[in-house]
């Protein structure tokens, strides 16, 4: 039978997954003027332009894979992949490349400069791990992929924004309870549960507002209506080349590329098990593709394949819906209309979204793994806390203009703050190796969380983990050799230690004795 590019399921789909596409869009709207220093006019005409440009293209290439796969095989009820903007990597990108460098430049430029690079060398790792991502999963515990994701949903994607619920109650606790139940309960309700609980924060935002109870000010007026086309820029490439300490940066660039990769890749196979089997090399490369793609046009954010391609397809979304997304978000970004829809939609009441996806990763991390390797996931999740626990000491200091060098000696023994910077440093590469390393070792997988403590200590010589040092008022990466030599030491010695093991259960197995 021929295909149809779009049926009546493609509304909901279409209505879910705008919304979410949405969500990311006020997000760099909201987040990038407040912590990064962008003025909102330079969000609107550069960055949104360019992310209109890898959104468009990467929804019209999955709803075309679609309408090929339902020729091919005569199905109807064939469904696209999902695709939009990457929430953690937005999050981490901002919090952990672009906020520190508009903290030690205070330059709007230079944080913009930051993040394209980082967006293009992500796409770059993705398009090439397009080619190798099996192999690497494969070798990888589950445990140790998914810990250190939890850690950055349970911090910096729910803590942050459960803060920002708590505060404004009126307006965000209700929808926000009503996702999560609503979800969670799998309630169906006939329309989208996302849709109707920002429809409901909404309206009683505006309702206490015209009562004068200031429950939710807009905020300045909205970027004037226009067209805004993206334009390629060279500043990707050219920081790409030259890049000087933007390398710094790769301690968080080449994990959160991981997890785009090796999420895309189950993204995949779930699709695959509800039915849709879809070619893993150009799916995979269309994403890597469509970061780098975004990069060029001066978006700082990644593009990536969205998990819960069941839930669309369960939804009754086909092929169409995907197109549709990308077409619909396409002309928000040119026209500049998003800082429109923060001056009509409170941000507060949309966040109930991001509570949920922080809330479905953190559980997904004990659910998707061993059950015993919860120790595992349990420890990978520390050095999250600890990053978001320094996170919140920068800004205390930095709102109370307490400078930082006088303020860290100061801490005594109430608090480690060497150990919570020490931690801070590299701490998805730390999250993911401490998480092998106990998984390895739960396993009786000796040798490979001996491999794992050398290569943690090989890290940590060259200060890609652990090692910093502060400077203008800031602490930065500190890259050299030798330059956290303790943390090399110990990791050397662990690993030393665990090849002790490994050549016990060797000499056990041999000799017929039960290694306990």
């Amino acid at each position: 039978m021929k295909a149809r590019w779009f049926v009546r399921g493609d509304w909901d789909g279409f209505i879910g997954l705008f919304i979410d596409n949405l969500l990311q869009l006020l997000l760099i709207a909201t987040l990038c003027p407040l912590a990064c220093g962008i003025p909102v006019t330079m969000v609107v005409t550069i960055l949104l332009p360019g992310a209109a440009v890898s959104i468009l293209a990467g929804n019209l290439f999955y709803s075309w894979q679609a309408w090929r796969l339902a020729e091919k095989t005569g199905r109807s009820d064939v469904t696209a992949l999902p695709y939009g903007i990457n929430t953690v990597s937005l999050i981490a990108f901002i919090f952990f490349i672009m906020s520190p460098v508009w903290q030690a430049t205070k330059d709007p430029v230079k944080v913009w400069e930051a993040g394209v690079f980082a967006c293009l060398l992500s796409g770059l790792f993705e398009l090439a791990g397009a080619f190798c991502a099996d192999p690497l999963r494969r070798s990888a515990p589950r445990a140790a992929l998914l810990s250190a994701l939890a850690g950055i949903a349970l911090t910096f994607i729910s803590m942050g924004f459960a803060f920002r619920i708590f505060a404004s109650p009126a307006v965000a606790l209700l929808p926000m309870l009503l996702i999560v139940i609503a979800y969670a309960g799998r309630i169906r309700l006939g329309i989208p549960a996302g849709l109707l609980a920002i429809a409901i924060g909404v309206g009683v935002a505006w309702i206490l507002r015209s009562f004068g109870i200031s429950a939710f000010t807009p905020p300045g007026d909205p970027v004037p209506f226009g067209f805004h086309p993206p334009h390629p820029d060279m500043t990707a490439i050219d920081a790409l080349l030259s890049g000087g300490n933007l390398w710094s940066f790769l301690s968080v660039i080449i994990p959160m590329a991981l997890f785009n990769l090796l999420g895309s890749l189950q993204t995949l196979e779930s699709a695959e098990a509800a039915g849709d089997r879809y070619e893993t090399m150009p799916s995979l490369a269309v994403n890597g593709a469509g970061t780098v793609l975004a990069a060029i046009f001066g978006s700082a954010f990644p593009t990536t394949l969205y998990i819960g391609h069941p839930g669309w397809k369960a939804m009754g979304a086909r092929i169409g819906y995907s197109a549709l997304n990308g077409l619909v978000i396409t002309v928000l970004c040119l026209s500049g209309a998003v800082t429109a829809v923060l001056h009509v939609v409170p941000l507060e009441a949309t966040l109930g979204i991001l509570i949920w996806i922080g809330l479905v990763m953190t559980a997904q991390a004990f659910q998707e793994t061993p059950r015993g390797h919860a120790v595992a996931v349990a420890m990978g999740l520390m050095p999250s806390l600890a990053a978001w626990a320094w996170l919140l000491i920068e800004t205390t200091l930095r709102v109370t203009g307490v400078p930082l060098e006088k303020a860290l000696p100061s801490f005594g023994s109430d608090l480690a703050i060497s150990g919570v910077l020490a931690m801070n440093q590299g701490f998805l590469i730390t999250s993911m190796a401490l998480s092998a390393i106990v998984a390895f070792a739960i396993d009786r997988k000796f040798l490979s969380s001996a491999v794992t403590c050398f290569v943690c200590a090989a890290l940590s010589s060259i200060g890609l983990i652990h090692a910093y040092k502060i400077s203008s008022g800031a602490v930065l990466p500190d890259f050299g050799l030798l330059k956290a030599p303790g943390f090399t030491a110990a990791y050397a010695a662990t690993g030393i230690c665990l090849l002790c093991l490994h050549a016990m259960k060797r000499f056990d197995a041999k000799s017929g004795i039960p290694h306990g």
